[in-house]
Formats: C-alpha cells, structure tokens, sequence
C-alpha cells in the first residue's frame, strides 16, 4: 500500500507537473528564447525586486530618516 502511494507520487510528478518542462525541453532545439522562457521570467522578477528595493532606500535616504550613526549596529 505505502509502496503504491509513494509509485502515485512519482507518477503525479513525472507525467503531470513536469510536463511543462518537457515541452520546454522539446523546443529547444527549436528556440532558445522560449526554452529558457522560466529563466528570463525568474530574472525579470529579480530586476523588478531590486529596483523596487534600490527606490525604496533612495525614499529613506532623502526623507533622513535612516540612522547612519557608526553605533547604530553593535558590529561596527
């Protein structure tokens, strides 16, 4: 019985949730572009993020409200 759920499991993975990537995987050949299609997503997210984060601390920045004393953290 344990031994056929974890074959499910497996059988869940491979044949449906993969299966994305096996496409991905077909057209590779075919198209760098679209099969590298997740990776310049995860990247695009990351430029977002971080420009998000960069104007964010510029806000902090012109408004002084970010303490720069060289005691503001018990490292320094």
């Amino acid at each position: 019985m344990v031994k056929d759920f974890f074959n499910s499991v497996a059988w869940l993975f491979q044949e449906v949730f993969f299966l994305p990537f096996d496409l991905l995987r077909t057209i590779q050949l075919d198209s760098w572009f679209l099969a590298n299609i997740v990776s310049w997503f995860f990247i695009t997210i990351g430029i977002a993020g971080a420009t998000y984060w960069i104007k964010k601390l510029k806000e902090f920045d012109d408004n002084d409200e970010e303490d720069k004393d060289n005691t503001s953290h018990s490292f320094l």
